[in-house]
């Protein structure tokens, strides 16, 4: 049985569950307000769209720490962009108020420059991932506090508070999703992502150009970064160097949960996609609950290992298959 068929039993057994603890505490229903769902939805279609930019890294054996401040970042530049009048505008006379096409290719080319630089470090100084992407999280988010003085952004132009409105956010995390699933299975950067995770040494010797491939996969795990921070502004209408906080870590559950080995050379979107779905399942099932936010972070922290410990069961019996 597919990975991914087990994980969503998961999650459809904790939907019932907190339907079920819906009604016996609270009197209300969890599945089927409509409301509550959507809101769910939206928080977590940023996290998602983060997470399968980390996934792929993961599959090759890496991490990426620097996605939520990479969030911020972009954020605080296409936030300037796209202002009306305000702060940034009296920076930047005439480059501020532009079309919204303007600050969303700003914002996705910082991402997509920081994740050039993310690759280039792991690939060509063979600094660990962990190392280099620690250090990128820590500059990120130094470069979104100096960028204004920490100063919020808001007053954004309507046309580009129009890509967070609605069901957007979740259109982009699901065509994100759907492309990087294509190409993870059925095109030669799937394949290479793949062989490099599962082994660098044979893949370096079937003819891939590893340190090539790395900076690529890095620089879409920071595209997406930039993405995502741009849908999170749209969606609140302003800038924060603040915004992102954590997003990391969230990112890589969803991609644990959903079954992406931290071993690499493993892992699919789908799985990615149930795993962000079930975080906020369980983010929204405990709110719904009125469960302390203290607790929440303790429980979620143990879902996140108790995956990572069933990861580490299936890849023993893998081997010793």
């Amino acid at each position: 049985m597919p990975p991914e068929v087990s994980i969503l039993v998961v999650m459809i057994g904790m939907m019932l569950l907190f339907e079920a603890l819906g009604w016996i505490f609270e009197g209300q229903t969890f599945i089927f307000n409509v409301l509550r769902l959507k809101i769910m939805i939206l928080q977590e279609s940023e996290i998602g769209i983060i997470a399968v930019g980390v996934t792929m890294c993961i599959i090759t054996g890496g991490i990426d720490l620097s996605s939520g401040s990479l969030v911020g970042m972009t954020a605080m530049v296409a936030a300037s962009l796209a202002q009306v009048s305000g702060y940034s505008h009296a920076i930047y006379p005439g480059l501020t108020g532009l079309n919204p096409v303007i600050p969303v290719a700003a914002g996705l080319l910082c991402g997509l420059l920081v994740g050039m630089i993310n690759g280039g470090l792991i690939a060509y100084t063979k600094i660990p991932p962990f190392i280099a992407t620690l250090g990128m999280m820590v500059s990120a988010r130094g470069v979104a506090d100096w960028y204004t003085n920490g100063e919020p952004i808001g007053n954004l132009e309507d046309s580009f508070a129009a890509i967070g409105s609605g069901w957007w956010p979740v259109i982009i995390f699901l065509f994100v999703a759907f492309v990087f699933h294509i190409a993870l299975r059925y095109t030669r950067y799937g394949k290479f992502t793949y062989a490099i995770g599962a082994n660098p040494l044979a893949a370096r010797v079937s003819g891939i150009n590893v340190e090539r491939h790395l900076v690529v996969v890095y620089m879409f795990a920071g595209l997406l970064s930039g993405v995502a921070g741009v849908v999170h502004t749209a969606r609140a209408i302003s800038g924060q160097a603040g915004v992102g906080m954590g997003f990391e870590l969230d990112a890589i559950a969803a991609a644990v949960i959903g079954g992406t080995s931290l071993m690499g050379g493993v892992g699919r979107m789908t799985g990615t996609v149930i795993g962000a779905v079930i975080l906020g399942i369980l983010t929204s099932g405990f709110t719904f609950l009125n469960v302390d936010a203290h607790y929440q972070e303790i429980i979620k922290g143990a879902v996140i290992i108790a995956a990572v410990i069933t990861d580490q069961y299936r890849q023993r019996r893998r081997r010793s298959a």
